[in-house]
């Protein structure tokens, strides 16, 4: 059935402008082409997202700032198995998934680190990849306070994960 989406919506689209006669097919052109100038603007931050990623994974970074962050984590109560999680959540989706999963099928999907895992992968965003996407977008230059502001709303997002599995479950 899904098979069937895009080509229904395509001709769906098509109908729609040949009964107001207007030139669906430029529309769609002048979209596309707006969607590619679009992704030339923000391809660079997201470049540099990903590589610096995959830096701070591959050089062992990220396990140094996990171990040196643990104390401060406990002391709010988050857990200090999930430091890589907080630390890589702000600046990429998929690192994150990949080590939520890592903490689930070690500690279990049923454990409180894997429950905290999975509330704190829903209830926060990814403030990097969305700040750059949408600044660069907009053409925005300054972030002025929104990364301070995002950064502080992933910690409370952080810190209310771990409140909640730690009380209701």
């Amino acid at each position: 059935m899904s098979g069937y989406i895009v080509p229904l919506l395509l001709f769906f689209t098509a109908a729609i402008a040949l009964g107001k006669q207007e030139n669906a097919y430029g529309i769609m052109l002048q979209g596309a082409s707006e969607g590619l100038s679009l992704l030339g603007s923000i391809l660079p931050s997201l470049v540099l997202l990903l590589t610096a990623v995959y830096m701070l994974r591959a050089s062992g970074a990220m396990e140094l700032m996990s171990l040196a962050l643990s104390p401060v984590f406990s002391l709010f109560g988050i857990p200090p198995e999930t430091a890589p999680l907080v630390l890589i959540r702000p600046i990429s989706g998929s690192a994150a998934l990949a080590v939520g999963a890592e903490l689930m099928k070690e500690y279990g999907v049923d454990s409180s680190i894997g429950r905290t895992a999975a509330v704190m992968l829903g209830s926060t965003e990814t403030t990097f990849y969305t700040i750059s996407v949408y600044f660069g977008a907009a053409g925005v230059k300054s972030t002025r306070y929104t990364i301070p502001a995002a950064l502080f709303a992933d910690f409370v997002g952080f810190f209310m994960a771990s409140l909640t599995v730690r009380f209701l479950f």
